[in-house]
């Protein structure tokens, strides 16, 4: 099979986006629903919406295995939505909903993966599926096939009711090229009944019938229906709003009676559809379509229609268009196309060709460019900026697993899940969050509730996620109020493993909990399906550190354990401080420099363990030479001669000595070339280069691996 139907090869990034945005709100509700142990009709309705959208979407894009998966999911909701309040156990529901959705997941993801894509058999989940349904039926007859169909069937109950007072019926037309008619209709008709009662609909099978797209593309898509609230210029103000319509026209404004429409002209009789409901049978005769982009030279008024005003129209319009959905390509090439531009700036500014030169316009104009470029810069940053509550929400589905799994009685506390961060670390950091909460379950929450209770600590256990912006930079912190870690048992295991570099009492307890982190090490002694390999944690702090993070443990035994990540708020373009060592330019993130500052040699303390040293408001630090870490020739090795500069990360502080400062700069962080890769360049406390103003190559250090290394 190929990877798309003929034809959709355009549509397959929409269809993943929104089936994994279904996906993801559907793990939501089922988690809401399970804590509190009831469905109520909003959940009902809402995952009997979610799954037969992707059911609709999935069998548009010619994904057969994957629309049977979805219709089977839809039949038990339809079984639970038939039967409210008589269905006394549907416990079993939550596991087998959330088998077939991960299943889903990971069939959208082969899809996105692959470039010939072959159905994946689920035969075994879907033979399930029917044991499922049978059971909640309890011998009675199966569902319909079509949920479409059912609705229909609902409505035409409500036929001989689709004129009268109030009661507004609509005709409905979508962009030229948009595709999936019927699914987009169906999406609009579920808006419609979240205002209005809605009587009627045609094509009244959405799904079933193969030509519903073809004639909404001809006749367009038909709704009648009666505002809750009796206001139908709201309904049609939501029409106006919805994706992708292009304009609409209204058949019946429900001014008259029920008698008034009974007498329209034969003519438009014969306009009636294959399905028809009554109202449709008789409308009048139809007036002038109304553009959702109006015209008023080519648009007559129309009572009963907001659009009739043009600013009304355009206003609407305006607001319609006020969110849109971007391919991240795009906005990866225009980031780049940003630094590249940064970059230019520098090197006209800087050039030394105007050395000397006395440019008074010029370098007013240089001002300004730079305003108009750090406000793109920002522009553009924000534009990728994205909260973290999407990874920090999927944790709420591993806690509850491990919990089913382990027996354990925990529950997930979420804060600070609307900071935002880049897109592209937001990706990178749903490995990470979910290894650190597994840890936490597995490893730090006490095997028993009695453990817990004799400790003086409440049943449930709390795992907390936090995150908060900080100087550049966002702080996560995984938490847990566990039994913490035992510095004894993790030096013991280290020391059989042979990972000690030193003698066993020279180790802080601070060092020793970070010792979890290394490869290979587990303190599990039996090998679970979550842990026990030591493979896990190695990885975390790699991932992390591949976008310029950090992670660090800190725990008390006996209260738990903290797993603190500080991140940047984006990778590409930072604000560092350029200094000088001999011929070699070095940028400093801003964000670690804590002061600078010129010193005499009388202030140097000299350690006979720990070197050079210098006393600032109380605390001694010490003193790294750059020229001596990096091997570079330097003239100026007298103190009193160079500059030195406080850095601080972590926790963890030094100064650093240099031959000059240059200045504060922008710095587009390019990565090494790949040839280097065999080299550890990140960690002797390089994390990339940028181009400078000249056209020469700065190094920008990686202070957290610079000080782990001295």
């Amino acid at each position: 099979m190929s990877k798309v139907e003929s034809g959709m090869e355009s549509m397959i990034d929409m269809y993943i986006f929104e089936t994994n945005t279904l996906l993801e709100q559907l793990d939501e509700i089922l988690l809401k629903t399970e804590q509190a142990q009831t469905f109520t009709d909003d959940d009902i309705n809402e995952i009997f919406r979610i799954m037969h959208t992707v059911k609709g979407s999935s069998a548009m894009m010619g994904f057969d295995e994957l629309q049977l998966l979805a219709h089977k999911g839809e039949e038990l909701f339809f079984i639970i939505r038939e039967k409210p309040g008589q269905l006394e156990d549907v416990s079993f529901i939550y596991d087998l909903v959330f088998r077939m959705s991960d299943l889903f997941k990971a069939e959208v993801e082969l899809i996105q993966s692959e470039d010939e894509y072959e159905a994946t058999d689920f035969s075994d989940t879907i033979k399930d599926l029917d044991k499922g349904a049978a059971m909640l039926t309890d011998g009675a007859h199966s569902p319909i096939d079509s949920g479409i169909g059912t609705y229909a069937s609902v409505e035409q109950e409500k036929a001989a009711d689709c004129s009268g007072e109030g009661v507004m019926t609509v005709r409905i037309f979508f962009q030229e090229g948009c595709k999936m008619e019927n699914l987009r209709s169906f999406m609009l008709l579920n808006k419609i009944r979240e205002e209005a009662d809605v009587r009627s609909f045609h094509p009244a099978d959405l799904e079933g019938d193969p030509n519903a797209s073809d004639v909404i593309v001809e006749e367009g898509f038909t709704v009648t229906f009666k505002s809750e609230h009796d206001d139908n210029e709201s309904i049609l103000k939501l029409i106006e709003n919805a994706i992708n319509v292009e304009s609409y026209e209204v058949i019946n404004s429900g001014k008259g009676s029920a008698e008034t429409v009974e007498e329209a002209p034969e003519q438009a009789q014969g306009e009636a559809a294959p399905v028809p409901a009554p109202v449709i049978e008789n409308v009048p005769a139809v007036p002038e379509r109304i553009a959702v982009q109006a015209n008023p030279e080519s648009t007559p008024p129309v009572p009963a229609t907001p659009t009739a005003n043009t600013n009304q129209a355009a206003q609407l319009n305006a607001g319609k268009q006020s969110i849109i959905s971007v391919n991240l390509a795009k906005l990866d090439q225009l980031h780049d196309i940003v630094g590249e531009i940064i970059t230019t700036e520098s090197m006209v500014i800087s050039n030394p060709e105007l050395e000397g030169l006395k440019l008074e316009s010029f370098l007013k104009s240089a001002r300004e460019l730079k305003k108009l470029t750090d406000e793109l810069q920002d522009t553009v940053m924000s534009i990728r900026m994205v909260p973290l509550a999407g990874p920090f929400q999927k944790m709420n589905r591993i806690v509850r697993d491990m919990k089913m799994k382990l027996g354990k009685d925990a529950e997930l506390k979420i804060e600070g899940e609307n900071t935002e961060v880049d897109k592209t670390i937001v990706d990178s950091l749903n490995d990470p969050l979910m290894h650190l909460v597994r840890n936490c379950m597995d490893h730090g929450i006490e095997n028993s509730i009695e453990e817990r209770l004799e400790r003086g600590k409440p049943a449930k256990a709390t795992i907390t996620l936090n995150a908060v912006s900080s100087s550049g930079e966002v702080v996560i912190t995984i938490s847990d109020d566990g039994k913490g870690i035992d510095c004894e048992k993790v030096l013991r295991k280290a020391e059989m493993n042979g990972l000690l570099m030193k003698p066993a009492n020279e180790y802080t307890e601070r060092e020793i909990q970070q010792m979890i982190l290394m490869p290979g090490f587990s303190t599990n002694d039996v090998v679970t399906e979550f842990s026990g390999r030591g493979v896990g944690m190695d990885v975390v702090r790699d991932n992390i550190e591949k976008c310029g993070g950090t992670l660090t443990v800190e725990s008390k035994q006996g209260f738990g354990t903290t797993f603190m990540i500080k991140i940047p708020l984006t990778l590409a373009i930072i604000q560092g401080m350029e200094v000088k060592v001999d011929d070699t330019v070095f940028a400093i993130p801003i964000s670690t420099i804590r002061q600078s500052f010129k010193v005499q040699n009388s202030e140097i303390i000299k350690d006979t363990q720990r070197g050079e040293m210098i006393m600032i408001r109380g605390e001694c630090y010490p003193i790294m030479r750059l020229h001596e870490k990096f091997a570079i020739p330097s003239e100026i090795t007298d103190f009193e001669d160079g500059i030195l500069l406080l850095v601080e990360t972590d926790g963890k502080s030094v100064c650093l000595f240099a031959d000059r400062l240059i200045g504060e700069q922008q710095v587009v962080v390019k990565p090494f070339p790949p040839y280097l890769g065999r080299y550890n360049i990140k960690g002797a406390g390089l994390s990339g280069c940028t181009i400078m103003g000249d056209g020469s190559i700065s190094l920008i250090i990686d202070v957290a691996n610079l000080i782990e290394a001295y």
